[in-house]
């Protein structure tokens, strides 16, 4: 596993468009090694801010976004196109704005699709496996897989002390949340682990004590954040207020 490294940016425009500009890159150096890319996406008010500033930059013309396969940590169990879904997001911030081929997006299943939250995690996790490597994997490999961090230290839908922090299966439903809606599917922290590399991405003051609580090495069940790290990278792109808390000589200042 990856030591974490902090990047801090002066406010959240410059954090979002320095996210945007990072994936760009890593997107297009996956490609360039492997002739494809693959990144899973989160939900939130920075993230859609990132999504927003990927569509305006030249250089993401460059990335074949044909061969970007597209993923999620986690889903609110809520019916398609409700705007609370992360899908329905991701959608009208990035995805519908670029030329990308639609089997590559792979959203999980809504509530309206047909099944209880169990049988649509069993389902996305069937979808994981068929994009692995056969024969070696349940999971695809991921070149950068990007999270928010809750006020709480959760992170996609692994909630602090949630029976869900112990399960060992690639995807779970969630019940009970503390957080609405109650009804979630997630990626467990065993496959958001296989990652290579692992993006938190945190803005804003309500964030500062989750932040610094996971980078001064809380315990995992309680700050699920402190429990992420990528095999190759683990990055925290923060603005200053989210890194209020975060030792300085940890940080590398933007």
């Amino acid at each position: 596993m990856s030591e974490a490294s902090v990047a801090v940016h002066a406010d959240a425009d410059l954090l979002a468009q320095a996210v945007a500009a990072r994936l760009v890159v890593r997107l297009l150096d996956a490609q360039a090694a492997r002739g494809q890319a693959s990144v899973v996406l989160t939900g939130g008010r920075i993230a859609a801010a990132v999504y927003r500033a990927v569509t305006a930059l030249p250089a993401r013309d460059a990335v074949d976004w044909s061969r970007v396969d597209f993923w999620w940590g986690d889903e609110r169990f809520l019916p398609a196109g409700d705007p609370e879904r992360n899908e329905t997001q991701a959608r009208a911030a990035l995805l519908d704005a670029l030329p990308v081929d639609p089997a590559r997006v792979h959203a999980m299943p809504a509530s309206d699709a047909g099944a209880d939250p169990e049988e649509a995690a069993a389902r996305y996790a069937a979808e994981l496996a068929r994009a692995a490597r056969p024969g070696t994997a349940v999971l695809p490999h991921f070149d950068v897989l990007m999270l928010g961090v809750g006020e709480d230290g959760h992170v996609a839908s692994v909630f602090p002390e949630h029976p869900v922090h112990y399960e060992s299966r690639p995807v779970s439903a969630v019940r009970g949340s503390p957080k609405p809606p109650p009804v979630r599917i997630t990626l467990t922290l065993p496959a958001i682990n296989t990652a290579e590399e692992v993006w938190l991405v945190a803005s804003g003051a309500d964030k500062a004590h989750a932040v610094g609580m996971a980078l001064a090495g809380a315990g995992p069940v309680q700050v699920p954040a402190a429990g992420v790290q990528g095999t190759g990278r683990t990055l925290w792109l923060l603005d200053r207020a989210a890194a209020a808390s975060v030792p300085t000589r940890l940080r590398s200042l933007r």
